[in-house]
């Protein structure tokens, strides 16, 4: 399938359409992070949905800077050269986790070639730093693939996050078009069934974006192709172009076809699984820690796709 990012966007369906505004608590958020000089994916990579969690007084931190050495067809963060490592950012994290009183934290990372440890260290001291101060947050890390190296997995894994994420991004066939050619999909299979060993205890996650010409038999083999590698929690969601330069959206996929995907993954058995247009990996990524379990199994990922996809 020919991928043309010149080409006119498609119109967006209804279902797609939501208000940015989220009123004074975005504001107050935006200035909390500003006065801590950190960065959130929410704004590097023009998230759909952070007018709703900024209302909500939560956010994705981003560290090691905002600028990736990778550049992605699909992804808004910036790519060049790397800022330089700021060693004091774990303990500012920290404090913005404390300030806003969060239950459930998640910290992601642009990618780091051009550090030996691909940033490994600097993430597990930000995972100390919120337990120093938060003891009761749990805390989600969302990395890069590390090149699949176990001992640089195993640097973040012995700081004993909640969840070890790590998103497969698109299915296979997709992937040597929309990621960087220094990701693969087997790259990243491999680095989560590192983690997977790896962790004595905590959830082993994953994510991916629908609209791109996948058909369904794609979409199920990623799935199994996960759950294979050891993934407990995969949230699926809509691919949306950021701008005319990244790779075009081929299809919007109807809310119905989600919730069948999502169902297919906890019949596959994954501990929770979730997909909609608005679904990232961060978003109410709280969710799997208010799991209604064995008495009511699934009911909570139907609240989180009736809610907020």
């Amino acid at each position: 399938m020919n991928h043309n990012t010149s080409s006119a966007r498609l119109r967006f369906p209804e279902w797609l359409v939501r208000p940015w505004s989220g009123g004074p608590a975005q504001e107050e958020v935006r200035e909390l992070l500003d006065g801590l000089h950190l960065h959130t994916v929410c704004e590097s990579a023009r998230c759909p949905n952070l007018g709703e969690c900024w209302a909500r007084r939560t956010a994705t931190f981003m560290i090691l800077g905002n600028v990736c050495t990778r550049h992605c067809r699909f992804c808004a963060v910036r790519s060049g050269a790397p800022l330089p490592v700021d060693a004091n950012e774990p303990q500012r994290v920290a404090e913005a986790v404390q300030r806003l009183n969060l239950a459930h934290a998640v910290v992601t990372m642009v990618t780091r070639d051009d550090l030996p440890d691909g940033g490994a260290n600097i993430m597990a001291q930000t995972i100390q730093a919120i337990r120093s101060l938060s003891p009761k947050t749990t805390i989600e890390v969302l990395t890069s693939d590390f090149g699949g190296d176990p001992d640089t997995i195993a640097i973040v894994i012995a700081a004993a996050p909640d969840v070890f994420a790590h998103n497969i991004e698109t299915v296979r066939r997709v992937t040597p078009y929309a990621r960087d050619r220094r990701f693969s999909y087997e790259q990243s299979l491999r680095t989560l069934a590192i983690a997977r060993q790896q962790m004595p205890a905590g959830y082993v996650k994953s994510a991916f974006m629908l609209g791109w010409g996948e058909e369904e038999p794609e979409v199920l083999e990623t799935l199994r192709d996960l759950r294979a590698a050891g993934c407990d929690i995969v949230a699926i969601g809509q691919y949306l172009q950021p701008s005319r330069r990244h790779g075009s959206v081929r299809q919007f996929i109807h809310p119905d076809t989600f919730k069948k995907y999502e169902a297919a993954a906890r019949d596959m058995g994954f501990r929770f699984a979730v997909a909609g247009p608005f679904v990232r990996s961060s978003y109410r990524a709280e969710a799997v820690f208010h799991l209604n379990r064995p008495t009511n199994p699934g009911s909570d990922n139907e609240n989180y796709a009736t809610e907020n996809a």
